[in-house]
């Protein structure tokens, strides 16, 4: 257990967290009451998703295009031999 105290930043009342705790600056938190105890977890953020429409066709006119008959051609990848699977991944 650590102890810490609570200061004034700004507006706000903060808390350090000791180093030992390992906490990531930036790291997002919830912060509750629970009882008349202050709770600070590490909040699990959504993945973000990608927005498709912010970027679709922005390349219209730049010359920059796929050949729609484009074909891709199969070669032996390193993991495939035998011998470097022996050595690398043994079973």
């Amino acid at each position: 257990m650590a102890t810490t105290k609570v200061f004034k930043s700004g507006n706000a009342m903060a808390v350090r967290l000791p180093a030992s705790f390992n906490a990531v600056a930036g790291t997002p938190v919830e912060v509750r009451e629970v009882q008349g105890k202050w709770i600070v977890e590490p909040v699990t953020a959504a993945p973000r998703k990608f927005n498709i429409d912010k970027v679709w066709g922005c390349a219209k006119g730049s010359g920059l295009a796929m050949d729609p008959d484009r074909s891709f051609v199969e070669r032996p990848l390193l993991w495939d031999d035998p011998k470097w699977r022996a050595k690398h991944l043994p079973d």
